[in-house]
């Protein structure tokens, strides 16, 4: 009996420390400025985060500014120029929008603050064994990462002008050898780019399990030539004949709702759903994934080693997560990016969060949110855009 005393006693004295430590981090966050390094390619996306910044201060007294980024590595490469001047305080980036190749960087550079995610309260709400939350491009989040959102490359096309979708990449190139110019994708850098082009290699590779271990250099010519094969075909069949090419998903979009292309795709499996909505997609558009599946991963927030207020981002983090915050996000009405939680976790109150929104005919089927293949390991990113660059820059 004195036993289960004692253990009663101590599981409840680290249940109040936890509390307390929580407390304690809010109380420090009060007064201070997060500045959140994230991309600003979307008008929705940055109403959203304005939302976010409203309530944070009004809740936590917590000041979010949005610094408008463009490409994440130029991030990097700051913390980084920051870290070899020895910056130790006082960074210029609290909290940044990343995943993959960025979050890879700045890990083996020892840039990231924490572990920090398994102390925020929210994380309870996902699925702690959920393996897109514990591994970005393969690597282990170790908890320098807080989940905040899912992503699924998704294609969607015009159903008047174009009724069957091409489901795979050998079909997509059929198409355009019949109807050219109706397609097109963004120039690498450019995330949607690199996307489209590891979805082409995952697609044309004899074997894809190669591509989730850490790339050989030796072997990349041989195991990419496909990849090129297929891209010299394409360009030539794309919009202006692959000579000049969009600037993101945005300009996508715009294409296909003015008519210059048929097919079009985004990095979020809500967004044709959300552009119906929003009133920039006619209501004739439909989505739909490759047969073989599409390229899928979570994206996450990382708080930089020399923040000064890293207690504020992990508030900041944590509001992120929270079903309120989650659930608006998720609505097409306002961004329509999936949610990182489980709704087996929520309340009955807070599931209805979720369950009065309402998809429409470009809506993502269930199957195919199911039929997602896994990024590639995040070192291929660098060679693979080094040299698309080298073939094809103008």
């Amino acid at each position: 009996m004195r036993l289960i005393i004692v253990l009663v006693t101590a599981l409840l004295s680290m249940v109040s420390h936890a509390a307390s430590t929580w407390s304690e981090v809010e109380q420090q966050a009060k007064g201070q400025t997060v500045y959140f390094n994230a991309w600003a390619g979307a008008d929705n996306i940055n109403a959203y985060i304005r939302w976010a910044g409203e309530q944070v201060e009004q809740r936590y007294g917590v000041k979010l500014e949005h610094v408008k980024i463009n490409d994440t590595a130029n991030v990097v490469s700051r913390i980084l120029a920051e870290k070899v001047s020895g910056r130790t305080n006082g960074g210029s980036v609290d909290l940044m929008w990343v995943n993959g190749e960025n979050f890879r960087a700045l890990k083996e550079a020892k840039l990231l603050y924490g572990p920090y995610s398994q102390h925020l309260p929210n994380m309870a709400l996902t699925d702690e064994n959920n393996p897109a939350l514990l591994y970005d491009f393969t690597l282990p989040v170790d908890g320098y990462e807080s989940p905040w959102g899912g992503a699924q490359l998704t294609f969607y096309h015009d159903s008047k002008r174009l009724p069957q979708a091409p489901k795979s990449m050998a079909k997509l190139l059929s198409y355009l050898e019949k109807q050219p110019g109706l397609f097109t994708y963004p120039a690498p850098p450019s995330f949607y780019g690199a996307t489209f082009i590891k979805q082409a290699l995952l697609e044309t590779i004899s074997d894809s399990e190669q591509l989730y271990q850490p790339v050989n250099k030796q072997t990349f010519d041989k195991v990419t030539a496909g990849l090129w094969a297929y891209l010299d075909k394409l360009h030539p069949l794309m919009w202006r004949r692959g000579q000049s090419f969009p600037s993101g998903s945005g300009q996508m979009q715009q294409l296909l709702n003015d008519g210059e292309l048929s097919i079009a795709f985004s990095f979020n499996p809500n967004d044709p759903a959300a552009a119906i909505e929003q009133g920039l997609l006619p209501d004739s558009v439909r989505s739909y994934v490759h047969q073989s599946g599409t390229v899928g991963n979570t994206h996450f927030l990382a708080i930089p080693f020399n923040s000064d207020s890293s207690a504020a981002a992990m508030v900041v983090a944590n509001f992120m997560l929270s079903p309120e915050a989650q659930a608006r996000k998720a609505d097409l009405a306002y961004w329509g990016d999936p949610t990182v939680l489980a709704l087996d976790k929520l309340s009955n109150e807070q599931q209805q969060l979720f369950a009065k929104q309402q998809g429409n005919s470009a809506s993502l089927s269930a199957a195919d949110r199911a039929n997602v293949r896994g990024e590639p390991h995040a070192t291929w990113v660098a060679l693979l855009e080094a040299e698309w660059l080298r073939r094809y820059s103008r």
